[in-house]
C-alpha cells in the first residue's frame, strides 16, 4: 500500500480531517488576530487629531492609504509564493514571513508617527502575503485532487482566521480607548509572536513537500534576479522622495499594479510549456471566476474604508450607557462567520458531489454581496448617531453569507485549479484578485459621503448584482472547463 497515497483518507484526527491543518490552523488564527486588530484601529489612528491621538490625515487619504495597505498585503502574496516555489519552499516561507509580520507590529507600536506607519505596514504587508499564499497552498497539500473534504477542511481554516479576527479588534480596541493606539498596536506584536511559538512547535509534522522547492530557480538566475530586485527597492524609494508615490494615490497605483500584475500571471502561466492542455483550460476557467471574486471584495473591503468611517460618525454605538469602540464593529463579521463557517462545511460535505459548483457557489456571492449593499438603503440619510447597531449588524450578516459562499471556496478552487508547476502561484493569482478588490475599496470610499449614501449604495449593490447574475448565465461553460473539478 502507498502510504502517502492512502494518508489524507487515514488521517481524521483534527475534527475529521488532517492533523497538520491543526497547526496551519493555529498560524493563521494569531496571524489573523495581529492583522485585524491593528486594522480594527489603524484607520481612526490615521485621521483621528493629534489631541486624540492620531495623526490627523483627511479622511479619503487615511481610507485610501488602507485600501492600498490591504491591497498591497494580498499583492504581495505574488513574492511569497513565487519564493515558495522558487527558492525556499512554501513551509520556510510562511516562518519568516511571520516574523516580519511581529517586526511589522513592533514598528507601529513603537515608532512615532507616519515613520512608524510606513516601516510597519510595509513590514506587515509583506510579511502578511507571505503567509497567505503559502498558509493556503500548504492546506491544499493536505487533500488529493478529489478529495470531498477539501472545502470543508478549507472552511476549518477559514474558522480559524476568524477566531483571530474575532478577539483582535475587541482587545485592541479596549487598548486603544483605554490606554492609547501604540498599546493596541503592541498587542498585536504580542499575539504573533505566540503565533510563531505555535507554529514552531507543530511545523514538524507538516508533509515533506512542505519543504519542497516545486521549480527551483537555477544558481546562474540567481545574481540577475537579486540584482532585480535591488534595483525595484531604488526605484521605490526614488519615486517615494519625489513624491510620486503620495498618500492620496497609493490606492490608484496599488489598483494599476494588481491589475497589470494579473494580466502578466494568467499570461506566463498559459503560455508555459510545462503545463498541459488539461491545466490550461482550468486556468482559462478561472479568469471569469477572478473578475468576479475582485468585484465581490471591492464591496467586502469596505468594512475598513466606508464601514469603519459610518461606525465612527453614523452608529449609535451605545451599550447599556456605554459607547463601544469603533474597532469593535469589525468583530461582529468573525462572531456570525465562526457560527455559519461549520454549517457551511456541514452543508458542503453532506452534499457531496450533489453541492452547487464553483461558478454558482461565486455567483451566488456575488448576488449576495450587492444585496448586503442595497440593505444600507433603509438607513441612508440620518444625522450622526442614528443608525441603529442592530441594523448594521443584520448588514454584517449578509455580509457574512456572501463572503463563506466565495471566499474559502475560491481559496480551494485555486488549489484544485492549479498546474503542478505553478501551485502556489495560482494561489497567489485568487489573493491578486482580492488585492485588486481591497484598493479599489479605498478608491470607492473617496466616493462615498452622508449625503450621498442613496446612491453610494444602490449603484454599488446592483453592479454587483448584475455580475453575479451574468456568472450565473456563464456557469455550464465554465465548468466544462474546469475539466471535472467541480
Amino acid at each position: 500500500m502507498d502510504v502517502n497515497t492512502s494518508a489524507p483518507e487515514r488521517d481524521r484526527s483534527f475534527f475529521g480531517q488532517p492533523r497538520p491543518l491543526a497547526t496551519l490552523f493555529g498560524v493563521e488564527l494569531w496571524e489573523r488576530f495581529s492583522f485585524y486588530g491593528m486594522q480594527g484601529i489603524l484607520l481612526i489612528y490615521l485621521y483621528y487629531s493629534a489631541a486624540d491621538g492620531g495623526l490627523g490625515i483627511s479622511e479619503s487619504t487615511a481610507a485610501g492609504i488602507v485600501g492600498a495597505y490591504g491591497g498591497a498585503v494580498y499583492l504581495s502574496t505574488i513574492l511569497g509564493a513565487w519564493t515558495a516555489d522558487r527558492l525556499l519552499g512554501p513551509e520556510r516561507v510562511l516562518f519568516f514571513s511571520a516574523v516580519l509580520v511581529m517586526c511589522g507590529h513592533i514598528a507601529l507600536a513603537l515608532l512615532p508617527g507616519l515613520l512608524g506607519v510606513t516601516v510597519g505596514l510595509i513590514l506587515i504587508a509583506i510579511g502578511s502575503g507571505g503567509v497567505k499564499a503559502n498558509a493556503t497552498s500548504l492546506v491544499g497539500s493536505l487533500y488529493d485532487e478529489h478529495d470531498e473534504r477539501r472545502d470543508a477542511g478549507f472552511s476549518l481554516f477559514y474558522l480559524g482566521i476568524n477566531l483571530g479576527a474575532l478577539a483582535g479588534p475587541l482587545l485592541t480596541g479596549l487598548l486603544q480607548k483605554n490606554a492609547g493606539f501604540h498599546f493596541g498596536f503592541a498587542l498585536a506584536a504580542i499575539g504573533m509572536a505566540v503565533g510563531l511559538v505555535q507554529y514552531s512547535v507543530g511545523r514538524r509534522r507538516l508533509p515533506p513537500s512542505a519543504r519542497e522547492v516545486p521549480n527551483p530557480l537555477p544558481a546562474r538566475s540567481r545574481p540577475p534576479v537579486a540584482a532585480a530586485a535591488a534595483a525595484v527597492v531604488v526605484l521605490l524609494a526614488v519615486l517615494a522622495v519625489t513624491g510620486v508615490l503620495a498618500a492620496d494615490r497609493l490606492d490608484t497605483i496599488v489598483v494599476i499594479v494588481s491589475a497589470a500584475a494579473a494580466v502578466c500571471y494568467f499570461v506566463v502561466i498559459l503560455a508555459s510549456r510545462r503545463i498541459t492542455g488539461i491545466e490550461r483550460r482550468r486556468v482559462l476557467a478561472f479568469i471569469p471566476m477572478f473578475l468576479a471574486s475582485a468585484a465581490f471584495w471591492s464591496l467586502y473591503q469596505q468594512q475598513f474604508t466606508v464601514v469603519t468611517i459610518y461606525s465612527d460618525q453614523r452608529l449609535d454605538r451605545t451599550l447599556f450607557g456605554w459607547e463601544m469602540p469603533v474597532s469593535w464593529v469589525q468583530s461582529i463579521n468573525p462572531v456570525f462567520i465562526i457560527v455559519l463557517s461549520g454549517v457551511f462545511a456541514a452543508l458542503w460535505t453532506r452534499l457531496g458531489d450533489r453541492q452547487p459548483s464553483t461558478p454558482i457557489k461565486f455567483a451566488a456571492g456575488t448576488v449576495t454581496m450587492g444585496v448586503a449593499f442595497l440593505l444600507f438603503l433603509p438607513l441612508a440619510g440620518g444625522g450622526p448617531n442614528s443608525a441603529p447597531l442592530l441594523g448594521l449588524a443584520g448588514i454584517l450578516l449578509v455580509f457574512t453569507i456572501a463572503e463563506l459562499l466565495l471566499s474559502p471556496v475560491g481559496l480551494s478552487l485555486s488549489t484544485k485549479l492549479a498546474p503542478r508547476v505553478f501551485h502556489t502561484q495560482m494561489v497567489a493569482l485568487f489573493f491578486l484578485s482580492v488585492a485588486l478588490g481591497t484598493a479599489l475599496s479605498g478608491t470607492l470610499a473617496g466616493y462615498y459621503s452622508p449625503d450621498r449614501e442613496t446612491a453610494y449604495f444602490g449603484i454599488l449593490g446592483a453592479i454587483a448584482i448584475v455580475l453575479g447574475l451574468a456568472l450565473a448565465a456563464a456557469a455550464r461553460p465554465i465548468s466544462r472547463l474546469m475539466s471535472g473539478v467541480r
